[in-house]
């Protein structure tokens, strides 16, 4: 049968005639030692140093939700790199951003991008956007060997909710535990000064144009306080990945548009170093 498979060039018939709608089930089934939570670590001693990607954040407005990154990369106390994508499109109407090991956190998200690809092409519809976000944790749950290790992924999933007509946030902690935040999330290393950030600024009536603004403030307020998140690099003409999903669907802001943002935001900060201010009451 493998002979005749190699003579021919053609796939298997179980390849051909997946049981599941589920690719990761299928994958399981095939090729189990292809998916990452599967594959054996050699012993080593010490930390894992490899490449982290730290913050991401995430606001909601009426008619959508906005999903940010910013650029930076660590390992240890040293740059990995200062221009790595954070942000990617999961399907037309939904996201994900990365925190965490940057190596398996990419292949994670190609990995989502197929499951929900093969989803939609065996059972002729989309998942929906709480189904989504479980196949997301599932995947999550299966790295826990390797976060064990050291080596964690945590993202932060949006989307625009086609049934309720509205923007949505889901943030999930190493175990796959899943958790549907409401008006603003953020994640990685400098979340908490990101959090914070949008906490005194965030309101429930925001637009389109200021929610891009508040979730650029956020990130550079975490820049401002975390060593691992990296602020705007004007010299460098790196911006945040800054991306909106509507019911129009995702769409990535251009270096322009991002450019445009950070260098307002940049020119107040000159004046009001610490940013905007809330009122008290």
């Amino acid at each position: 049968m493998e002979a005749n498979t190699r003579s021919t060039g053609r796939l298997p018939a179980a390849f051909l005639t997946p049981g599941s709608s589920s690719f990761m089930d299928f994958l399981s089934d095939q090729s189990p030692g292809m998916l990452p939570g599967n594959r054996q670590l050699p012993p080593m001693k010490g930390v894992i140093e490899a490449p982290h990607g730290t913050t991401i954040v995430a606001a909601s407005f009426p008619g959508g939700v906005v999903l940010a990154g910013d650029r930076r990369a660590t390992m240890g106390n040293m740059i990995a790199q200062r221009d790595i994508e954070k942000v990617f499109p999961a399907d037309e109407y939904s996201a994900v951003g990365i925190a965490g090991t940057a190596g398996l956190a990419v292949e994670m998200v190609k990995l989502f991008q197929l499951e929900l690809e093969h989803f939609e092409k065996v059972e002729g519809a989309t998942l929906s956007l709480e189904g989504k976000a479980n196949r997301l944790s599932t995947m999550i749950r299966s790295n826990l060997a390797m976060a064990m290790q050291g080596l964690a992924v945590v993202p932060l999933f949006a989307g625009y909710d086609v049934d309720r007509e509205k923007g949505r946030i889901f943030s999930y902690d190493v175990t796959g535990g899943r958790s549907e935040e409401h008006g603003y999330a953020a994640t990685g290393s400098g979340s908490v000064f990101a959090r914070g950030s949008m906490k005194k600024l965030y309101r429930d009536d925001l637009t389109e144009e200021q929610t891009l603004t508040l979730v650029v403030q956020a990130l550079y307020d975490a820049a401002d306080d975390d060593s691992a998140t990296g602020g705007p690099d004007v010299a460098r003409r790196i911006y945040p990945i800054v991306t909106v999903i509507t019911d129009e669907g995702f769409r990535k802001l251009g270096d322009t548009e991002s450019s445009e943002i950070a260098r307002a935001i940049l020119e107040r900060r000159l004046e009001q170093p610490d940013g905007p201010r809330a009122a008290l009451l």
